[in-house]
């Protein structure tokens, strides 16, 4: 992506050019107003409301020529729509014809209309990012809250598009109508879903959805795997990515995260037990379960980076230390050792190849397919979330085969070493290495977006452009143009090297987005790691009980997607459902408290689901904020905005399962209450957080 300055020159419509946000003076003033804040020229009072109106003034120019283009276009369709109904009284087909192309060409120039808009939109975004960047994040909140909310605002003018829905509808009527010369159409109004459509309003329907955020299931669902799209690909782009892509190839990385996020929650329901079979406490568990976690901090990393050079080598070395791990859990249980058990699942931790899974979406599924594949990883991921408890639950055996002991401690880690071993041989056979060349080596890194139950799967998130300029250069005026973040330095369009540099790259707002992400993985941890031992000291639950329910939470995850991603995200801002969604949270965890004398199943049941399900919208919205307000150089490379949240989810989640195995010291009587006072303090702080960063989420 080339700077935005450059950008909107280039792209702009040259009838239109003075029209546009004058980004390029914008950029200069913020630039003198930091000269004259050092030298004691004006005071921050004075450079506030001199920069408030100079952006005024720009938005009141692109509003009010907006909507002169809306009445011409109205009009136009007005005149058009009279000779409809003459010529549908006396149909011509040729005649017909022409007034189609007169309505496309109609839809054409409203599609120009609505880049405008767009790049207007991006250079409002900008500059209040630039003029932040420069001045301590002051300027956004007080310039958003006074002039979004003011019921005479321009600026939703241009971020709500007020008017141009009315102009698709009526194109998308006439258009239909001409469909059927002879009358017999049904109008789209009655049935929307079977009316025919013209390719021109599909192209307008697309627009308009990029610039509301308007969203579906499947690109909800997409976005939560953090993986970055190019806006516009060329035909170029797109015969790489036909020469890049295997379709088995792509089955065997959804394969891995399938099996992986299986083999994750696969040892939750038994956890415990095997703890107490080798002589542990049963709040062992907790570091059972979070061995496997506290590996894949270093995994990411090294799996990010190997997969610069390599997808079919990492994904042989994940699955034969996967094999090897699991093949060391099960033996534990002769060897009577709880090293050797906590050694295989910290080996099983280090085979996390879910950083490779995602970069090769990212860089070798054609943009025309990668949403679906995109989507196909998060599902894959939320299956094997349910998978992994339910299966644990079928295998309810024991007995000796030879000196090997078989039972239900035992089995999952035999099942999952023979389903490595499958997948391995599958993965010599089938798989194919996609050419690495200079191209495919600026594609962004995407690593794991979201640590597992993260949903793992569930992770995340979206669309940026994957390409970015190397070089660094000046504009007319000397000033450089940064891209989305508009970062301060002067040199650098690089990727982060390092994840002290990645950090220094991040904003309040991001920070906050990973202070959510960090307090969800964390509520969820504690949830899904004690379910065991919580059911069995208060209810009395059998390890196929809690199976049950831990894959009945596993199971909600997809149709709660669905309903926020078609329904809900197109009626509220992410915003809105974020901050929500962290309330609800914080209710499941008021609920879950031990404070009466009797604790009932309702309670636990009810409380913990709404702890799960808030926590997973939670978790989708959190991730499409993230990918809007962070940095576009962690897009890329190694250390990437990827790497930065599932490092802060796989923190999380080894935080909350030390913190289930330390309060298990004081007691089994007291471990809920323990282990959740952390997550309400989090929950109650990124709360805060949101609300005090709400405006610039805009």
């Amino acid at each position: 992506m080339v700077n935005f300055g450059k950008k909107l020159v280039a792209d702009q419509v040259q009838e239109w050019k003075g029209y546009y946000i004058n980004y390029k003076l914008m950029k200069k003033r913020v630039r003198q107003y930091v000269q004259q804040t050092q030298q004691g020229e004006k005071t921050r009072r004075q450079i506030l409301k001199e920069f408030s109106r100079m952006l005024d003034d720009q938005i009141e120019k692109i509003v009010l020529f907006l909507l002169e283009q809306q009445g011409i276009l109205a009009s136009r369709i007005e005149k058009l729509g009279e000779q409809r109904k003459v010529l549908l009284e006396h149909p011509e087909i040729s005649q017909i014809s022409e007034l189609r192309e007169a309505y496309r060409a109609v839809g054409h120039d409203l599609l120009r209309l609505l880049r405008f808009v767009d790049l207007n939109a991006t250079g409002i975004r900008k500059i209040l990012k630039k003029f932040d960047k420069r001045f301590g994040y002051r300027f956004t909140d007080y310039y958003l809250t006074t002039r979004s909310n003011h019921p005479y605002s321009q600026l939703q003018q241009v971020f709500k598009h007020v008017g141009i829905g009315a102009v698709v509808g009526a194109l998308s009527r006439n258009l239909a109508d001409l469909q059927h010369h002879q009358g017999s159409y049904l109008s789209i109004y009655d049935q929307p879903s079977t009316a025919p459509k013209d390719p021109i309003v599909d192209l307008i329907q697309a627009s308009v959805d990029k610039l509301t955020r308007s969203t579906n299931f499947l690109q909800f669902l997409g976005q939560r795997a953090l993986i970055i799209q190019e806006d516009v690909p060329g035909s170029a782009e797109d015969e790489i990515d036909d020469q890049r892509y295997h379709f088995m190839s792509l089955l065997l990385n959804l394969a891995n995260t399938f099996l992986y996020m299986v083999n994750t929650y696969i040892v939750v329901p038994t956890a415990d037990d095997y703890s107490l079979s080798l002589g542990a406490a049963a709040t062992v568990c907790g570091v059972i379960i979070g061995s496997m976690a506290v590996a894949q901090v270093f995994s990411s990393v090294y799996f990010s980076a190997w997969s610069n050079k390599s997808y079919f080598r990492p994904l042989v070395f994940s699955s034969i230390v996967l094999l090897l791990g699991n093949v060391l859990y099960a033996l534990a249980f002769d060897l009577n050792s709880l090293a050797v058990l906590l050694i295989g699942r910290l080996l099983c931790g280090m085979g996390s190849a879910r950083a490779v899974n995602r970069r090769y979406i990212s860089d070798c599924v054609p943009l025309k397919i990668r949403m679906q594949a995109s989507a196909g990883f998060v599902s894959a991921s939320a299956l094997g979330m349910a998978c992994g408890p339910a299966l644990a639950g079928l295998l309810q055996t024991n007995f000796k085969f030879y000196a090997i002991t078989i039972n239900q401690d035992t089995l999952p880690g035999w099942v999952m070493a023979f389903a490595w071993l499958i997948y391995s041989i599958w993965l010599w056979i089938s798989f194919r290495e996609p050419v690495h060349d200079s191209k495919a080596n600026n594609f962004p890194q995407n690593t794991d977006a979201a640590g597992h139950a993260e949903n793992d799967g569930l992770e995340s998130g979206l669309v940026r452009p994957l390409l970015l300029s190397a070089e660094n250069k000046q504009n007319e005026d000397g000033d450089q143009d940064y891209d989305d973040s508009e970062e301060a330095s002067e040199d650098s369009h690089k990727p982060a090297t390092s994840i002290a540099s990645a950090y220094r790259l991040l904003t309040p707002s991001v920070k906050v987005q990973l202070l959510i992400y960090f307090m969800l993985k964390y509520a969820m941890e504690i949830l899904l790691s004690e379910s065991s031992v919580i059911t069995t000291y208060y209810f009395r639950w059998s390890t196929s009980s809690v199976a049950i329910f831990l894959a009945v939470l596993g199971l909600t995850v997809l149709p709660v997607n669905a309903i926020v991603g078609t329904y809900i995200s197109n009626m509220f801002e992410d915003r809105q459902i974020l901050l929500a969604s962290e309330i609800m949270v914080l209710v499941g965890i008021v609920l879950s408290f031990h404070i009466s004398r009797l604790y009932t199943v309702p309670q636990y049941v009810c409380s913990a689901l709404i702890t799960f399900v808030s926590a997973e919208v939670l978790e989708g919205v959190n991730l499409s904020l993230l990918s809007q307000v962070m940095s576009s150089r962690l897009a890329r490379g190694t250390y990437n905005g990827g790497l930065l949240s599932t490092e802060a989810g796989t923190l999380a989640r080894v935080i909350a399962d030390g913190t289930i195995t330390l309060a298990g010291y004081l007691g089994e009587d007291k471990l809920l209450n323990i282990t959740l006072l952390p997550s309400l303090f989090i929950c109650i702080g990124s709360i805060a957080a949101t609300v005090l960063t709400y405006n610039s989420l805009f």
